[in-house]
């Protein structure tokens, strides 16, 4: 399966705008078979979402349906939305035939104060596309090892994200290990360019199962790499290394959310 991971700059605040200038990113005669976009890919990271979060069904994922269809791949990336009076960080991923899976950030960044505003998700999915089964995860997530633990049932992690530029060696450090500790490929899109708080600089990047870089995209710009995800390759490491086999086994409890709280309880089985 051929990943395609997208490094864009993203107008603030402007849905429309952003669909319009990521239009020329889909032609005919390329051959990818799923095209993933940053976080909140439609607007910027806005942890004051009232009048920027898209309402449900909302006009970005009908865009990335129609690109699905027309292009015959699959399109992912997330977007804020506004759902029942409350708002999420919800990834979507949109399968050839226009079919939906979607993830809602579990762990919400604190220190940016998104908890306040947005709900967090409950739920961990796999999704199972090309025979290849995916972790969808978002930003922050990368930073809590436990809810990304492999359990013997993916075989690469993407993570969308808005990570700043002053932490951009956290950013590669724990894509690296998260792919190293769950014998995976792991997909890393960040955006690139400002918002109003904030500069960014990419760092977006594609790993193996031994967290060596397969494509990289440079710092700073826009630009978008490519990579071949083999799972016989993958499979042959696991059966050679069965590390996974000796890993600690993990429930994660529902999470117990407050106004200034955001925090998930782990019990060890």
């Amino acid at each position: 399966m051929k990943i395609t991971l997208l490094q864009r700059d993203i107008i603030w605040a402007d849905p429309e705008a952003n669909r319009h200038r990521n239009d020329c990113l889909f032609t005919v005669g390329r051959d990818s078979d799923l095209y993933i976009f940053p976080e909140m890919f439609s607007t910027g990271f806005c942890t004051q979402p009232e009048g920027i979060a898209e309402k449900v069904p909302s006009g970005t994922l009908e865009w990335m349906r129609n690109k699905a269809v027309q292009f015959r791949c699959a399109v992912a990336g997330s977007i804020a939305v506004t759902e029942e009076g409350r708002y999420f960080n919800r990834f979507y991923f949109v399968f050839p035939n226009g079919n939906v899976m979607q993830y809602d950030k579990r762990h919400l960044f604190t220190f940016g104060e998104e908890h306040l505003r947005f709900t967090p998700g409950q739920e961990r999915i796999v999704i199972t596309y090309k025979g290849v089964r995916i972790l969808p995860q978002i930003c922050y997530d990368l930073r809590f090892p436990v809810w990304s633990r492999n359990r013997g049932d993916y075989d690469m992690i993407v993570y969308v994200a808005s990570w700043p530029k002053p932490r951009t060696n956290a950013w590669k450090q724990l894509l690296r290990a998260r792919a190293i500790e769950n014998q995976c490929y792991v997909a890393g899109v960040n955006r690139c360019g400002n918002d109003p708080d904030h500069e960014y600089e990419g760092g977006t990047v594609i790993l193996d199962s031994h967290g060596e870089v397969m494509a990289e995209c440079p710092d700073g710009i826009e630009s978008e790499i490519s990579a071949e995800i083999e799972l016989d390759r993958l499979n042959e490491i696991r059966k050679n290394f069965p590390v996974l086999n000796d890993a600690d086994h993990f429930t994660v409890e529902k999470q117990r959310f407050e106004p200034s709280v955001n925090q998930t309880e782990y019990r060890q089985t």
